[in-house]
């Protein structure tokens, strides 16, 4: 075998206990986790273009992986990750990205479930992913897979637990809007910004309505970053994009004012409370307004509070998108065993890799192509 740099992949999960199928232990387990990965980082999909990818590239494999019995066929890969303790990969894969992950000071780490929608028998629900995106590190921290969009409730406390989150902002969507979840992020040594929605419908009529007549009744006023808001007035920012026709104004509110909620003491951390307009406009058409809600433990710092709604909103294109679109999760039909959880694992450390590489001057499709013509490329990408 040919000497090479060290390959942060191997070294971070060559100790992960390898499934046992009596009779069929053919493959290392190391040799079917680098094979997947490599093949995803230059475009493949599934567990053929996995074996076909192999295939090809088994010279080159041999320079660094053992390969007892040479490249696995589809049914190996399928059975390792079947068979694969979610639990396990998931310890690894944190660990993983934690040696890659950089102190950031108020990183927005952003927590939304995703459905892989083939992954189930017919007639069962999609299952969901909760993933932790590092917005500022632009990596997937972590995951969890939960039944069904409602349960992510009671699955954010557990992927919350095993998370380096302190000195973090956490963002949560509506489902995750609960006073657990609010616990839990502070006993974590993090702050929250909890989007309000139906599903806390007491709460949410409650802030609407504070927020709503005091911008109705006083002229919003920035207030020094950092510095408590005077009683009385809200804190404002205001942000303008505008790109191929389309105009959109986000504003920002947000209040330390909360006298008048009964239940915050129930809140654990609650500092502020906030409201985001945005107004839309394409072309010629009428404009639509749309008006959100949120609770925070942030004290009134309305550009602090302005970057973690974005940094949320932000985890649909810098990561679902780019998961289905580049990586067809949603096209997937992995359902045995455990294996849709360890793709969706397995999908989130590719994308982690690309998204590190700064060598490259290219987007993720660029990177990719460049992965499968240019081995000295795709071993820099382990490398990481």
């Amino acid at each position: 075998m040919q000497t090479h740099p060290k390959l942060s992949l191997i070294e971070h999960f060559q100790d992960l206990p390898a499934p046992r199928v009596q009779g069929r232990t053919d493959h290392d387990l190391i040799d079917v986790l680098v094979i997947a990965v490599c093949a995803l980082l230059c475009s493949g999909t599934g567990f053929d273009d996995m074996a076909d990818f192999g295939r090809a590239k088994e010279v080159w494999f041999k320079t660094f992986l053992t390969l007892r019995h040479g490249i696995p066929s589809h049914d190996p890969f399928n059975r390792v990750f079947a068979a694969l303790q979610p639990a396990a990969f998931l310890d690894c894969f944190l660990r993983w990205t934690q040696s890659l992950r950089a102190t950031v000071t108020h990183e927005i780490v952003a927590l939304d479930g995703k459905a892989l929608r083939r992954a189930g028998d017919r007639g069962q629900s999609a299952r969901y992913i909760i993933s932790a995106w590092a917005q500022s590190n632009r990596l997937v921290l972590g995951q969890l897979k939960v039944a069904d969009k409602s349960n992510e409730i009671t699955a954010l406390p557990q992927l919350l637990r095993v998370l380096e989150l302190a000195g973090c902002i956490v963002t949560v969507d509506a489902m995750g809007c609960q006073k657990t979840i609010a616990k839990e992020i502070i006993e974590a040594d993090a702050d929250y910004v909890l989007a309000l929605k139906g599903h806390q419908e007491t709460v949410h009529a409650e802030v609407k309505s504070y927020l709503d007549d005091a911008l109705a009744q006083q002229t919003a006023v920035p207030a020094p970053p950092g510095k408590e808001q005077p009683p009385g007035e809200l804190a404002y920012a205001e942000t303008v994009e505008k790109d191929h026709g389309r105009v959109e104004i986000r504003r920002y509110w947000q209040s330390g004012r909360l006298g008048w909620f009964a239940d915050r003491a129930k809140w654990e951390g609650l500092r502020s409370v906030g409201m985001v307009e945005s107004v839309r406009q394409v072309g010629t058409e009428a404009p639509t307004v749309e008006r959100r809600y949120d609770l925070s433990s942030l004290a009134v710092d309305v550009a602090k509070f302005a970057r973690a709604v974005r940094g949320h909103w932000a985890v649909e294109n810098s990561l679902h998108w780019c998961l289905d679109v580049r990586m067809a999760e949603d096209q997937s039909r992995a359902r045995t065993g455990h294996a849709a959880e360890n793709l969706a694992t397995l999908r989130r450390l590719a994308l982690n890799l690309l998204k590190r590489d700064k060598t490259k001057k290219r987007g993720r499709k660029g990177k990719q192509l460049n992965a499968g013509w240019n081995h000295e490329y795709l071993l820099r990408l382990l490398a990481f």
